[in-house]
């Protein structure tokens, strides 16, 4: 039977219940194979501080899940003693199922255990009423997972914009969309047959950065995205905070200082009305940059030499870094990853913000890690996050 969202998400703290210990040390030794793999068993004992047997106990269950494997024929230290046999990922057997949906079209995709995509498609939205929007998705991950035989999809992981309720799976509301109380986990689940996971994409790639990115192994971690919608997402010690009802990350009506755009909610200068791609590509079709409502048009146009549709990419930069100046001063993490499209393709664009956000900390503003595929392992991340947490929970044998 699938696990609700609920049951599966355990916090990484042990607690005195046997079976949370066993869960807890679990997860510590996936996470250990996964960061520094192949790896041998007496080194992960060591990095961890659980004892050898107890790491000999727990790569047995993993290997009988078929999450690890051996990866190489035993070898001795020096010539002598006995053999080390490293472990390593398993990620020929399985994969998991990433879901995006964006404003003007849904990313689906395949990604192994490592976060990294398989397959991918787009699907271009004909329309954006939920049920045809997830039937089409839940159609285009079958064609997908034919195209990959022999690989059992694990499970699914969908990212949103908005908010979204990752306790209940439900898009509660994306005024973009016009989604309001989507239940996005029910509706996949009875589609798919495969257990379904949902968050917002923002904190889908906090978990993406930190276990398969550049933020890995620091101990706070700040995510802004920036495209149709414009969200943000807070980790500190490997815990994303979500707040009440998962509301946490909403920054779309933040003011920007001198902004002047109009947004749907009757003032002037909110963030999202400012930085959203929707106003980069009108301001690029006002100037005569594009005639069309695609940012990598603009993007393409600043690399073929346009100044104009350059200058733009650098405005829109500049008021990014002065956002990611504000929320270092709440916030403080020691790592802020930003997705945006400028800062991704151009170094004066990311520079740019870097300088906006303020130069004392400007080396630890990133851009993503996933520059190519950032929607596809949005989507995968949010499974990906809830196996490496509890891979006794969300195992194979469980599902």
């Amino acid at each position: 039977m699938p696990r609700t969202a609920a049951s599966t998400l355990v916090s990484p703290v042990p607690r005195a219940a046997d079976s949370d210990r066993r869960r807890t040390s679990a997860s510590v030794v996936l996470r250990s194979v996964l960061e520094h793999g192949p790896v041998a068993r007496s080194t992960i004992a060591r990095l961890t501080g659980l004892s050898p047997a107890s790491v000999t106990g727990h790569c047995a269950l993993l290997a009988g899940l078929g999450l690890i494997r051996e990866s190489a024929a035993p070898r001795r230290s020096n010539g002598v003693g006995r053999p080390h046999v490293p472990v390593d990922l398993d990620d020929t057997r399985f994969l998991v199922a990433g879901i995006h949906v964006a404003v003007p079209y849904t990313t689906v995709a395949l990604l192994d255990l490592r976060g990294r995509v398989v397959a991918r498609r787009e699907l271009r939205h004909e329309r954006t009423e939920p049920g045809r929007v997830l039937a089409r998705a839940a159609e285009g991950l079958a064609a997908l997972c034919a195209e990959v035989p022999g690989r059992r999809p694990l499970g699914v992981g969908v990212a949103v914009g908005g908010w979204v309720d990752r306790e209940t799976g439900t898009v509660v509301e994306h005024e973009l969309l016009g989604w309001r109380d989507v239940p996005v986990r029910e509706l996949l689940g009875v589609r798919t047959g495969l257990p379904v996971h949902v968050d917002g994409h923002a904190r889908a790639l906090v978990n993406g950065e930190r276990l398969f990115g550049r933020a890995r192994g620091s101990r706070s971690v700040l995510h802004l995205f920036v495209g149709n919608v414009v969200d943000a997402a807070f980790a500190t010690n490997d815990e994303v905070h979500h707040g009440p009802r998962s509301a946490a990350g909403a920054i779309a009506h933040l003011p920007v200082p001198g902004g002047a755009e109009p947004c749907p909610c009757g003032r002037t200068g909110c963030l999202q009305a400012e930085l959203g791609e929707r106003t980069l590509c009108r301001r690029a079709r006002a100037a005569g940059v594009v005639d069309s409502a695609n940012p990598m048009h603009v993007v393409a146009a600043a690399a073929a030499g346009d100044a104009v549709a350059r200058r733009l990419l650098l405005e829109r930069a500049r008021t990014t870094g002065r956002a990611v100046g504000l929320l270092l001063d709440v916030l403080n993490p020691e790592t802020v990853v930003v997705t945006e499209v400028g800062s991704l393709h151009f170094p004066d664009c990311l520079a740019a913000l870097r300088d906006a956000a303020g130069t004392a900390r400007r080396t630890a503003v990133l851009p993503t890690s996933f520059p190519d595929s950032v929607l596809a392992v949005a989507g995968g991340s949010v499974i990906l996050d809830v196996l490496f947490r509890d891979p006794l929970g969300a195992s194979p044998e469980a599902i």
